[in-house]
């Protein structure tokens, strides 16, 4: 695989991104009705594939289907046992389009999934039916940010053959649209105060989390992140790499943050990510006391490896 990244800008996509965005919340909310519940939501969130992106197999009205993201072919595809159909991903389709369109072809397929057609999580609060505002598609912004998701994919897949823990698939989470994955300590989480079910149910455990967003309206610079929960005392003393590494406070907690074109115009991109997500991870498992010394896989290399301090 090549090393390279492509640029990914977020103003030169950001209208774009807003429509791949709310017809991956569609696809997501069908997946979501389609699945049996998880521990931590991992029921709910997508998986990268060769072309894009795809949920896992889902069961409803006794159909076993699956629906793709083909960001290489420009495509939407629906496939079950016998058939493969496809709505083709074009400027102009806009998300009431995409909606109605998704909704005839799985009806055709003998589907018919109820649910709650509205955003979640993001600032757009028009309903998925009555969108036609959000109508972008650029094809070839599309295919940068496939580019980027697939190698993202990939690197965060080589951290977690380091862990020997509990830890979550790498996946993508399309309320927030961030590809993310995360480790375990084995140890429960103290409950949070007033969090609601969907929160305490995803920080049931102590984690320790990382991630990759491709920018949004609130912070439009595309960035990798890393945090721990509970944050421990003294985590956002703990030292990053590389030096462009930084903990960034986000309200009473504190986010390991590294600009993406950091890591996309360096010599040794993939390098400079894994350090980056080794040293965030060793400064939560330090400071909140993981058994680490237990955790590392056998297919763990020094740079691995967390030492104490």
């Amino acid at each position: 695989m090549s090393t390279a990244l492509p640029e990914l800008p977020y103003a030169g996509w950001a209208a774009t991104k807003d429509t791949l965005h709310l017809w991956t919340q569609i696809v997501g909310k069908i997946q979501m009705a389609s699945t049996r519940p998880r521990n931590h939501w991992w029921h709910v969130t997508l998986r990268v594939d060769e072309h894009g992106y795809s949920t896992q197999r889902l069961l409803h009205d006794g159909v076993h289907f699956r629906i793709s993201f083909d960001l290489v072919r420009h495509r939407l595809v629906v496939r079950t046992r016998d058939r493969e159909e496809a709505i083709p991903l074009r400027d102009g389709l806009s998300v009431a389009g995409f909606y109605y369109e998704l909704e005839a072809l799985l009806r055709e397929l003998g589907v018919r999934v109820k649910i709650k057609p509205e955003p979640f999580g993001v600032p757009i609060t028009t309903p998925f039916p009555d969108d036609a505002e959000h109508a972008s598609y650029d094809p070839g912004a599309v295919e940068r940010f496939r580019d980027a998701l697939v190698w993202v994919d990939d690197a965060f897949s080589e951290f977690q053959s380091w862990f020997d823990g509990k830890a979550s698939p790498v996946q993508l989470f399309w309320h927030s649209f961030d590809l993310a994955t995360a480790r375990f300590s084995g140890r429960p989480a103290p409950p949070m105060d007033g969090a609601d079910p969907v929160t305490a149910e995803a920080y049931s455990h102590e984690v320790i989390s990382c991630g990759w967003w491709p920018g949004d309206r609130g912070h439009p610079q595309s960035a990798f992140y890393s945090y721990t929960h509970p944050e421990p005392d003294g985590l956002a003393e703990q030292p990053l790499s590389p030096a462009e590494a930084a903990w960034e406070p986000t309200g009473m907690t504190h986010q390991a943050r590294l600009p993406y074109d950091t890591v996309r115009t360096s010599d040794d991109p993939r390098g400079i990510l894994l350090d980056f997500l080794q040293s965030a991870y060793a400064a939560g498992a330090r400071t909140a006391s993981w058994p680490y010394e237990e955790l590392h896989s056998s297919w763990c290399p020094p740079r691995g490896r967390v030492t104490a301090k």
